[in-house]
């Protein structure tokens, strides 16, 4: 579901589900696919509470293998997203956007851009028709479930302006990332970095830690949210930042997949999908920048330690969890000597 904000992997998983088994099917999905990944992220939040440090030499290790993991994934997807010029000038494009606005209002900038570009000059013949999809959702519940969608992503901050309570505000602050960030779970980090950083719920070294800790788990990316909620506040409060993270993807899935397949066959559409699948690429660029490289990369030999571990990752097809800990240990060893 290339055209919705949110991690498009789960969003897949909770399309299958809920065309197999409908709304169970949908949610059982999305729990067998991201309960592992959530689950081993709050278990590091809390060995990292247990060490009481975040600044040491294997943590730094996991921000230079956030490095290489996120160079392999732009890589990956300027292949097949931005494969040709105009394509791979959009991407650089929406990278100087992004970086020159750091919110979401430059992400979903570079997002309006590369569709508009994508409108202008990257339309080709209608797709082959396919099969109908079998769902149970009607296109009345699809509609009431983008209103839901749209009503929840205008009241909650009014509600966390209004009572000040912390987990009304973390839940209003993932949701709203849920609902804005383009290009999945890499692309997650400066919004989520924004918005938990300064406000004081989590110090830097900590969140970049854990989001390298997250390249060595399986499953989506956007499970680095219980990570968050389980060093700001428990378990509880991983479970509320991760249901909230993934709400807005549920409820744009049912609301959008009444209307896909029409959607689908429109050459407009299809051209702006190009556009805005290139400013993804883009978006995933301007991460690696800032804040993974200014993070993770201090010396010449953070470099050197990550310039070998993305020629483990590419050429030498290295598991990525292995990656990681490698990388961990090579932090430690430059702290020690």
């Amino acid at each position: 579901m290339p055209i919705l904000p949110g991690p498009a992997s789960s969003q897949v998983g909770i399309a299958i589900g809920l065309s197999r088994a409908g709304y169970l099917g949908a949610l059982a999905a999305w729990t067998a696919f991201t309960l592992p990944s959530a689950l081993a992220l709050v278990l590091f939040a809390y060995g990292l509470s247990a060490v009481g440090q975040a600044d040491g030499g294997w943590l730094h290790g996991l921000k230079i293998a956030a490095v290489a993991v996120v160079a392999l994934a732009i890589l990956g997807m300027a292949r097949t997203l931005a494969p040709d010029r105009q394509r791979a000038t959009l991407a650089v494009v929406a990278a100087a956007i992004a970086l020159a606005v750091p919110s979401a209002w430059g992400q979903i900038g570079a997002i309006v851009v590369g569709a508009a570009v994508g409108l202008a000059v990257l339309r080709e013949a209608p797709p082959a028709e396919r099969s109908e999809l079998n769902l149970p959702a009607s296109r009345t519940v699809g509609v009431l479930a983008l209103i839901v969608f749209a009503l929840m992503l205008g009241i909650l901050p009014i509600l966390a302006a209004a009572t000040g309570n912390q987990d009304v505000r973390l839940f209003d602050t993932f949701f709203r990332v849920g609902s804005l960030v383009f290009g999945g779970g890499h692309v997650v980090l400066p919004l989520l970095r924004a918005e938990v950083v300064p406000s004081g719920w989590i110090g830097n070294d900590a969140f970049l830690a854990g989001y390298g800790a997250a390249q060595a788990v399986p499953g989506p990316l956007f499970t680095f949210a219980a990570y968050l909620g389980a060093v700001i506040g428990g378990w509880k409060t991983a479970v509320l930042c991760l249901v909230a993270i993934f709400l807005p993807s549920f409820l744009l899935v049912i609301g959008i997949l009444p209307f896909w397949v029409n959607l689908r066959r429109r050459t407009a559409i299809q051209a702006a999908l190009r556009g805005v699948n290139a400013a993804v690429v883009g978006l995933l660029l301007a991460a690696l920048y800032d804040p993974i490289w200014t993070s993770g990369i201090l010396s010449r030999a953070d470099f050197a330690i990550a310039s070998f571990a993305f020629l483990l990752l590419f050429l030498w097809r290295t598991p990525p969890w292995l990656v990681v800990v490698l990388c961990a240990a090579a932090g430690e060893i430059l702290t020690a000597t």
